[in-house]
């Protein structure tokens, strides 16, 4: 049961980092179109959609994903607590 546990918090780690990723490459000029950024764009934004929509940008900053990386945190942060009220 460890084990499953260990590889979902390091999957979510993962996406997490790809998330972030993802946010940087906002930054920089044509990123996003590049091969590596819709690759990510693929992997994010079916997360990140549900967000937007809920959320509403405050002017040019759009905070959803840093909500959505705040779920993902709290998701890692209940599994650890589930698994130590199973285990």
């Amino acid at each position: 049961m460890l084990f499953i546990f260990t590889i979902l918090i390091k999957l979510i780690e993962i996406y997490s980092w790809a998330l972030i990723i993802y946010i940087l490459l906002s930054w920089f000029p044509n990123a996003r179109e590049s091969s590596f950024g819709q690759i990510l764009a693929r992997i994010c934004e079916p997360y990140l959609d549900p967000f937007r929509r809920i959320i509403p940008p405050l002017g040019m900053i759009d905070i959803s994903p840093i909500v959505g990386i705040l779920v993902l945190r709290f998701a890692t942060s209940g599994l650890a607590e589930l698994y130590r009220w199973i285990a």
